[in-house]
């Protein structure tokens, strides 16, 4: 594991020792504002630090204490037993401080755009597409995110072909980004009558939502093309010119929204536009940062089998980590903290392996 480094961890304390007391100074209140901002920024790492010093200093009396030949035996004994205890808490506050000194993903603190897309399989692919799009969002009302829908293709049996949302929440991109992949199922269709098991797909990506700061968008590397909205009955439908289709010409991206409004249809689309554009920009960025080595779960690779969900037997399987659950039923109703807590686990554990290895 790499060794924790002193020099930063003491110059966090000192930052945050400064902001406090520039805080309690009572300053204006936009400065007050940035101040709050990165004093909770700051604040968890430095009581994992300060709860370090704790029990180092513990640890460093327990040692005197057993090194010092005139202590009495009882006095000894206690020590013997306590050391154990306070090198084990050592040791976790030593990863929790080296976890939260980890580089940060700037986009982890966004929201996220959620895009489910049927794969092999036909209708069963679609149903599977629905399954996946209400786990997602029973996941989110369990975090209080909100969900919006911005476009959805329905299946001829059920479920989507296409469906793209917004999972609005702060941190919803970091608990999601390692969805982003294939995702295969086995169960019984309703329709086969032989109970025969099929195989089918969908792919998951999740973008993190860019905001115009992030990404510019010039009006003239963009053509909007408005078409009549197509859809399920209804006196407007082939009426109105209210479908937008925006091409982004030096990608030559295509995002299409179809709602009632066109104006509303036209935000969504760059929304969705500005998100894909922000998303290239940081795989591109990560490729080339990673160009020597790439992190087996973050590769974000979207052609990649990451999970099965086998039905028969309620299990479920993230290959990238070979973990295997036997709770699909509950993991179909949005209870997938576990398998992500677990991905998120490895990611970290590969950027600590990383450190280590560039430490003399």
């Amino acid at each position: 594991m790499a060794q924790l480094p002193v020099e930063k961890m003491r110059e966090l304390e000192r930052r945050f020792g400064e902001i406090e007391a520039r805080m309690s100074a009572g300053p204006a209140a936009d400065v007050y504002v940035k101040l709050a901002s990165e004093y909770s920024e700051l604040q968890p790492v430095v009581a994992r630090i300060r709860d370090y010093h704790k029990a180092e200093a513990e640890r460093n009396d327990l040692d005197a204490l057993l090194a010092d030949k005139s202590v009495d035996r009882e006095m000894r004994d206690l020590a013997e037993m306590e050391l154990p205890d306070v090198k084990a808490r050592l040791e976790v506050l030593e990863k929790d401080i080296q976890i939260l000194l980890l580089p940060k993903d700037a986009a982890d603190e966004k929201s996220a755009i959620l895009e489910i897309r049927a794969g092999t399989g036909g209708s069963e692919a679609a149903l599977f597409g629905g399954d996946l799009f209400r786990m997602y969002e029973r996941f989110a009302a369990a975090k209080g995110w909100k969900v919006e829908v911005l476009s959805a293709s329905e299946g001829d049996a059920g479920g989507f072909k296409e469906i793209i949302a917004t999972i609005s929440g702060k941190g919803a991109f970091a608990r999601l980004k390692f969805e982003s992949g294939v995702h295969r199922v086995q169960r019984v269709p309703e329709t086969e009558a032989s109970g025969r098991i099929h195989t089918s797909a969908a792919t998951v990506a999740v973008l993190p939502e860019a905001e115009e700061i992030d990404i510019d968008i010039r009006p003239e590397d963009i053509r909007i093309d408005t078409m009549r909205s197509s859809g399920a009955g209804g006196q407007h439908v082939n009426t109105t010119d209210s479908a937008v289709r925006i091409t982004h010409l030096p990608t030559g991206l295509i995002v299409t929204s179809s709602e009632k409004s066109q104006h509303q249809n036209r935000a969504k689309a760059m929304q969705v536009l500005r998100s894909r554009l922000y998303d290239i920009e940081r795989q591109k960025a990560d490729s080339e940062r990673s160009a020597d080595r790439k992190s087996q779960v973050g590769s974000g690779d979207r052609s990649e089998r990451i999970r099965t969900y086998n039905f028969p037997q309620g299990r479920v399987t993230d290959h990238r980590i070979n973990l295997t659950l036997y709770k699909l039923d509950r993991m179909m109703e949005g209870e997938i903290d576990e398998i992500v807590d677990a991905l998120i686990a490895d990611y970290q554990a590969g950027q600590l392996a990383q450190l280590g290895e560039q430490q003399p």
